[in-house]
């Protein structure tokens, strides 16, 4: 991964090479080390709370909207525990709820700051991640690449992994893609649950051990079978 990232060097933010993980705060309401830190990032870019806000040297405040779904209930619910955590920060944040042709106009348009996104992907990367993190998303209307990414190094990488003749060169394409996805922090991850939770009849039996994705739900045809009063 080191000898295909090392030419994009310059162009990679800290961590992409020597490897990066998120930040680890003590999981409380205040989490007074991970603000303090975010305040010192902010003002070493030039941000500082003035007037109850947070301001650049012009004066400028800090603020932005949320793109949601009209109806999206989960999402919003943790949009309100964001927002908070933002507004400790000095930060303004306004939610917009659209119904779902608006929605899907404006974010096809790349016409909002922020919005929350799911991607499901396979368990062998392809040609998906072009459009997932592909330079031609920055101007092209209606891909996947909502936060405007281009990045040479990215680019390479999908070449690479796309032209892979072999395991080895597919696995370290695809590891050195994550380290600059990862790196460069173009997504806020807001929730994981590292457990399915599954409403099923009873007579529904599963293997002693799931396939890898087999507790997701769309798979459950595929690997359960019926046997009535939930015996083998």
């Amino acid at each position: 991964m080191r000898e295909l990232l090392e030419p994009f060097a310059s162009s990679l933010p800290p961590g992409a090479i020597e490897g990066y993980a998120l930040p680890v705060s003590d999981g409380t309401a205040r989490n007074r080390a991970g603000l303090g830190r975010a305040q010192a990032l902010l003002a070493e870019a030039g941000w500082q709370v003035r007037e109850s806000a947070l301001r650049d040297g012009s004066g400028r405040a800090f603020a932005l909207e949320i793109l949601l779904r009209t109806g999206d209930r989960e999402m919003a619910a943790i949009i309100e525990m964001y927002q908070p955590a933002l507004a400790r920060l000095g930060i303004a944040v306004r939610v917009e709820r659209v119904d779902d042709a608006q929605y899907r106009a404006r974010v096809d348009a790349y016409d909002f700051d922020m919005t929350p996104f799911s991607r499901f992907v396979s368990l062998s990367p392809g040609n998906e991640q072009r459009l997932y993190w592909g330079a031609s998303g920055v101007t092209q209307p209606g891909s996947r690449n909502l936060m405007g990414m281009a990045s040479p190094a990215a680019e390479a990488m999908i070449d690479l992994m796309l032209a892979a003749e072999d395991r080895e060169t597919h696995v370290a394409a695809v590891r050195a893609l994550d380290r600059v996805l990862m790196a460069g922090r173009y997504a806020v991850p807001l929730w994981y649950d590292p457990v399915s939770r599954i409403a099923h009849d009873r007579g529904l039996a599963y293997p002693a051990r799931l396939p890898v994705y087999g507790d997701w739900s769309g798979f459950v045809p595929d690997v359960w079978w019926y046997a009535p009063g939930g015996k083998d």
